[in-house]
């Protein structure tokens, strides 16, 4: 276990997944915490759990229930959350959702969701962060996206149009907030087992949401701009990303 160190993330969508994963990673290295979920009473379960892991007394956890679906209210928790923890130094928007969305199936309301949650409020989250972030003169922003954001998979068509615009839009946060000394950092993981998506164990280097999370974590304190996990395979397969044959990714289907 590492010391306390003197700094502060708070993740989005922390309540399970690999919100919940980076969490006890981030509470593993010594980082306080503020943690924000939809389902508030599992927050207050993960809080007791690492704190009654952790033997570390001066471990700092702060919860506030948060849907980010409803993105008027993101900045509001957010900035309470973060006045309660003193300022924070990290701000992880990792909450997302996927839905299984075929194109022409009279599924809009699904789409509209996985779109309302993946960039409406993943973005209304990043705009709280930056606010905060820039008043304080430094810290580090970290948008959780996806593979899918560089490649159309069949079935997927919300989700990866939805991981392709967060994306662009860390990128062009990257451009605008580096002169304000806040780094933006955008993380793509592969197949990582969890419960946004069932059976994801079939797709090809699945791991496990705790091994996800190790890499991250050390990819976020070396302030990498972007992280690709984990990082074997996908690091060298990601230039070839959006040029697979369509026929591979059908029989993943």
């Amino acid at each position: 276990m590492s010391e306390l160190k003197n700094k502060t993330v708070v993740i989005t969508g922390a309540s399970a997944g690999i919100g919940e994963a980076l969490a006890r990673e981030f509470a593993g290295r010594g980082y306080h915490l503020g943690l924000t979920a939809r389902r508030f009473e599992r927050l207050e379960i993960l809080r007791s759990d690492i704190l009654g892991g952790t033997g570390q007394p001066g471990l700092r956890i702060e919860i506030a229930e948060l849907d980010v679906d409803q993105d008027e209210t993101v900045a509001p928790v957010l900035h309470e959350l973060f006045a309660r923890l003193g300022g924070v130094d990290i701000v992880v928007a990792n909450a997302g959702i996927n839905r299984f969305t075929g194109v022409g199936k009279g599924q809009l309301a699904d789409a509209r969701r996985v779109i309302q949650t993946n960039v409406i409020g993943a973005i209304a989250t990043v705009e709280a962060a930056a606010e905060h972030l820039v008043s304080r003169g430094a810290g580090q922003i970290v948008g959780i996206s996806s593979l899918a954001s560089l490649q159309a998979m069949p079935k997927q068509a919300a989700y990866c149009a939805s991981k392709a615009a967060f994306s662009m839009y860390l990128d062009a946060a990257r451009l605008e907030l580096k002169r304000k000394n806040v780094a933006v950092t955008s993380i793509l993981p592969g197949f990582v087992v969890t419960d946004i998506m069932p059976k994801i164990e079939k797709f090809p280097f699945a791991v496990p949401a705790a091994q996800a999370a190790r890499e991250i974590v050390t990819l976020i304190e070396q302030r990498k701009p972007v992280g690709v996990v984990p990082a074997w395979p996908w690091k060298w397969l990601r230039p070839f990303f959006g040029h697979f044959p369509d026929s591979l990714w059908n029989k993943l289907a």
